[in-house]
C-alpha cells in the first residue's frame, strides 16, 4: 500500500425493499486513494461484492457534478458528508483518514421511502414541483431577453434561490423532515420574476398543500436544513414562502 493510499470500514445500510427489514453491513476496503470521489469509492467496493458473488449496493448517482441532486446519503450521521456546501459527488476520500469506519445510510423520512439500500423514493418533491412551480406560456419563439427588465438584485436572489438541485439534504437534515426549505426555494425563484406573476398566489397555495399532503413535517426554524444544503440556499426563502402563502390565503378568491 502507498503512504498516501487508506484502509477503510464501511457500515452501509443493506435493505431490500421497503417493505423489509434492514440493518448495517460492514465492508472492509484497502488501498483507497484520497483522490476518489465517495461515489468512486463505493464502485470499488461494488466491485469487490461482485467479483465475490456478492449483491452490489444500490445508490443513486448520475451527473456526479454537483448539479443533479441524485448522491444522496447520510455520511457519518451528516447528509453529504462533513463538508459544507458540497454534494456527495463532491466529497473526495482526503476528507477522511486512514482507518475511519464510516458509517453510510439513505435520507430517513417517511415521505421518502427507502426503495432499496441507500436508494430512496423522492417523487414526493416532483409531485410538489408540479402542483405549481411552473410557469404556464404560450407556444411560439421565445422572447427577447430584454422585453422583460429585471433588477439585479431581484435577478441574484432568483438565481440562488434556483440552485437548489431538490436532493432533498434539507429535508434528512431536519429533525421533523420539512421540506419547507425545498417549497420555499421554488417558490421564491418565479416569485422574485416578472414571469412568475401571472400565478404567483394559485402556486404558493398549490405547492404548500401539496407539500403537507406528502407527509412533511413543519418548520421550527432551527436552520439545520439551510447549514446541510450542499448549495446553501438561505432561510429567508422559507421566511418569503410564508409570506406568499398568507398574502394568497387573504386575497384568494379560490374555495
Amino acid at each position: 500500500m502507498s503512504a498516501e493510499n487508506m484502509n477503510l470500514t464501511l457500515k452501509v445500510w443493506r435493505q431490500k425493499n421497503k417493505n423489509s427489514e434492514g440493518g448495517f453491513e460492514s465492508y472492509s476496503l484497502q488501498n483507497i486513494s484520497p483522490d476518489m470521489s465517495f461515489l468512486e469509492m463505493i464502485d470499488v467496493l461494488n466491485e469487490q461484492l461482485v467479483h465475490d458473488n456478492k449483491e452490489p449496493i444500490a445508490f443513486d448517482h448520475d451527473c456526479r457534478e454537483g448539479i443533479c441532486g441524485m448522491c444522496s446519503m447520510h455520511i457519518n450521521g451528516r447528509p453529504h458528508g462533513p463538508l459544507k456546501g458540497v454534494a456527495t459527488c463532491q466529497l473526495h476520500m482526503r476528507s477522511f483518514n486512514d482507518g475511519d469506519t464510516i458509517v453510510v445510510e439513505p435520507w430517513r423520512a417517511a415521505a421518502f421511502p427507502v426503495v432499496k439500500d441507500l436508494v430512496v423514493d423522492r417523487s414526493a418533491f416532483d409531485r410538489i414541483i408540479s402542483a405549481g412551480g411552473f410557469v404556464s406560456v404560450n407556444t411560439g419563439n421565445a422572447q427577447d431577453a430584454n422585453s422583460l427588465p429585471i433588477a439585479k438584485e431581484d435577478a441574484d436572489e432568483a438565481f440562488m434561490a434556483a440552485a437548489c438541485i431538490g436532493c432533498g439534504a434539507c429535508v434528512a437534515a431536519c429533525k421533523n423532515a420539512s421540506a419547507m426549505l425545498f417549497t420555499s426555494a421554488k417558490i421564491s425563484q418565479l416569485a422574485l420574476l416578472p414571469q412568475g406573476q401571472a400565478e404567483r398566489k394559485i402556486r404558493a397555495e398549490k405547492m404548500v398543500a401539496q407539500m403537507d399532503s406528502e407527509g412533511f413535517g413543519a418548520c421550527t426554524n432551527t436552520g439545520a436544513c439551510s447549514a446541510e444544503c450542499p448549495k446553501e440556499i438561505s432561510m429567508e426563502n422559507i421566511a418569503r414562502m410564508n409570506r406568499e402563502y398568507l398574502g394568497a390565503k387573504i386575497t384568494s378568491s379560490r374555495v
